[in-house]
């Protein structure tokens, strides 16, 4: 899957904007994941630009798509939504245009923190079942299993740009506080979820920001950043929902 780089002690590398980056810079997919089919994330959404392969995201409206604010680096008049298509190669499946985008009022890119956007699209899904936000603080236990979806780097452990899934168990909070650089980067157990595997081997990669994380049926949160993909002692973090669900919801009614 896709996520945000950021720089860690040096170490991770800091998003790059512009459809250059598109093969991969700053964004991540589903490493060691299995694939997965349209009909069981029929929510689920990829987002590219000037046609390539940009970022994830969620249909939670028939014209509104929630997505990572990180990934709001080109023009919106570039940005295409496709929906259900597992293989971008092929044909079918819907597309639209998107018509404005919002971005949370409280996303810094200095902490990557309320990592949120919405998108309009100029033609709405509708008919395409969507995804519910999860509302409760308390969704994030440690040792929760939710899954995350995209259509990002598999580090050839998948096939390329194909819809994959893959269940992360949530670590906790002081899994990832503990971890070099991660609290100075932002982590804070209120806007966040920490999760996958600390031996590397499953994990989100590049081309999967925005793209969700779901348990029990609701969006427990977003692909947000990580260091690289699938590292070994670096799992991922994810923009968790709940913290701004409130905030999400209103904007989603009165637009």
């Amino acid at each position: 899957m896709l996520k945000r780089m950021i720089a860690l002690t040096g170490a991770l590398l800091l998003a790059t904007s512009g459809v250059a980056a598109a093969d991969g810079g700053g964004r991540r997919m589903v490493v060691g994941g299995t694939l997965a089919s349209v009909s069981e994330a029929p929510w689920a959404v990829v987002l590219t630009t000037d046609g390539k392969r940009w970022c994830g995201g969620v249909l939670v409206r028939a014209d509104k798509v929630l997505t990572a604010a990180h990934c709001m680096t080109p023009a919106v008049s570039t940005f295409a939504v496709i929906q259900g298509r597992a293989e971008l190669a092929a044909a079918g499946g819907r597309v639209s245009a998107v018509r404005k985008a919002w971005v949370h009022p409280q996303y810094s890119t200095s902490h990557g923190r309320n990592d949120f956007a919405v998108l309009t699209l100029a033609k709405p899904m509708t008919g395409v079942p969507l995804l519910p936000l999860e509302t409760s603080a308390k969704a994030d236990r440690r040792g929760a299993v939710p899954t995350v979806y995209g259509w990002g780097d598999t580090k050839d452990t998948g096939p390329k740009d194909t819809l994959q899934k893959a269940a992360l168990p949530v670590l906790g909070d002081a899994t990832c506080l503990n971890i070099d650089g991660y609290a100075d980067n932002g982590y804070t157990a209120v806007a966040n979820v920490c999760a996958g595997y600390l031996d590397g081997t499953i994990d989100a990669c590049q081309g999967d920001s925005g793209g969700p994380l779901v348990l029990n049926g609701r969006l427990l949160a977003l692909v947000s950043w990580g260091r690289g993909c699938a590292e070994a002692g670096y799992p991922g973090v994810y923009a968790e929902l709940a913290p701004v669900a409130k905030t999400l919801t209103d904007y989603l009614n009165r637009s």
